[in-house]
């Protein structure tokens, strides 16, 4: 393929943004190569400045549920901006997003929006802590919940992909409040609670690890988790920025049957825009300025533009059967990925919840953050690019999870899959 605009545009950008992108995964570091860089997008498709068409399975990292420039959404975005972009005052659309979230997902009793998952995140440790009145969180290795100091400890995403274990700027001290534990360890979590369950404010987790490409709970996990925290008087605290309305209408905890205290959402909820929200009980969240002491903020929260994209795309993924379709285009994808790699004698192993999946060059199972560091990332990085050379995009990096949206259909499936068994052949 013909890429000499984006490697144009990539060496302008190299002299003034760092690593000449906005995000770290965006700059194919770990895989190689140069990114490219995309001029339009429209249902399950990604076009780039030189006019190369992708199958995506990024989805913006999420959010394109429905597909990219879906036309309901679309059409709300422009409806709403001609009446302005941001007031700085309250405005209505606010309030039809917190009760959409609220009826979706009933242990968020009052919700706070924000711009980002990583506002929603810091905001969330920030309420546990001044609830609880302790100052420890506890976080799993593998695990992703933004760069906020709190959680650049053992790290998944595009930390790993770095190698970069940690971050210079992060104060040692800060870092310490930081109890990190393996993710679907029993024991580890209740050894650590039993030491030290009196210091800890709150446990946040991704219910399912999306940030170590894809590790799905083993049974009664998450409900051990649970157990442990009433028990120890911490608040726990769902990550589900990816999950949220994308495994189920409300979320891993609709999934797994799970009432955390708080919650952390983004991705779906903006349709596309920049937006984070949090929320949980009422007698934790009435806590928050400026109904109580623990402050948090945002000038632009809330915007209309973005309330209604994300609404619009609520409604999309509220009409009867659309994540039972979503798993079924998930399980047609992964099912034949392995078959082809089969065929082709490559240790290969797929995980996947409805709308996501993980990709695995080893053989599973894949239950944890040390089984995903067994996973073959070179052969991973060669896999990446001949897919990208037959038109399919990829998340770059061994250590993200994929996305499936309602726009991958039987063709897009069926070109990623006779995609797949050429690459294979390669390996």
């Amino acid at each position: 393929m013909d890429r000499s605009r984006s490697h144009a545009l990539f060496a302008r950008a190299s002299q003034l943004l760092p690593g000449g992108v906005n995000s770290p995964v965006r700059a194919f570091k770990s895989v190689g190569g140069e990114p490219f860089f995309a001029q339009r997008a429209e249902g399950a498709y990604l076009f780039d400045v030189d006019g190369n068409r992708y199958v995506d399975y990024v989805g913006s990292w999420g959010p394109m549920i429905a597909g990219h420039a879906h036309p309901q959404v679309l059409d709300a975005v422009a409806r709403t901006m001609r009446d302005g972009l941001s007031f700085g005052v309250p405005n209505a659309l606010e309030v039809t997003m917190a009760e959409a979230i609220t009826q979706l997902v009933p242990s968020c009793e009052m919700v706070r929006m924000v711009n980002s998952g990583t506002e929603a995140t810091l905001s969330a440790i920030r309420v546990a802590r001044g609830a609880t009145g302790r100052t420890r969180i506890v976080k799993f290795e593998g695990c992703y919940h933004g760069h906020g100091d709190s959680f650049l400890v053992k790290a998944g995403s595009g930390v790993m992909t770095l190698g970069l274990p940690n971050s210079p700027g992060v104060p040692a001290a800060l870092a310490d409040l930081t109890l990190t534990l393996p993710y679907n360890d029993f024991d580890a979590a209740s050894a650590l609670f039993a030491e030290r369950g009196n210091e800890i404010a709150g446990l946040i987790i991704e219910p399912i690890v999306g940030n170590a490409n894809c590790i799905l709970p083993r049974d009664g996990y998450l409900q051990h988790l649970r157990a442990l925290c009433s028990q120890h008087g911490a608040l726990l605290i769902f990550d589900e920025v990816m999950t949220g309305f994308r495994v189920a209408a409300g979320g891993a905890q609709e999934r797994y049957g799970i009432s955390p205290d708080l919650s952390t959402f983004g991705k779906i909820i903006g349709g596309g825009m920049p937006v984070g929200a949090y929320g949980g009980r009422r007698d934790l969240m009435s806590q928050v300025a400026p109904s109580g002491p623990i402050y948090q903020a945002g000038t632009l929260s809330g915007n209309p533009v973005a309330m209604a994209a994300g609404l619009a795309t609520l409604e999309l993924i509220s009409a009867p059967g659309f994540h039972d379709a979503l798993e079924r285009t998930t399980h047609t994808l992964c099912d034949g990925l392995e078959a082809a790699a089969s065929d082709a004698g490559v240790p290969f192993h797929t995980t996947r919840a409805p709308g996501m999946f993980g990709l695995y060059f080893r053989e599973g199972p894949v239950e944890s953050f040390a089984d995903a560091l067994g996973s073959d990332t070179a052969r991973f990085n060669r896999f990446f690019h001949a897919m990208l050379d037959r038109g399919v995009y990829l998340a770059p990096s061994a250590f993200e999870a994929g996305f499936v949206s309602s726009a991958h259909g039987d063709d897009e499936i069926g070109h990623t899959l006779a995609a797949a068994r050429e690459a294979f052949a390669t390996l």
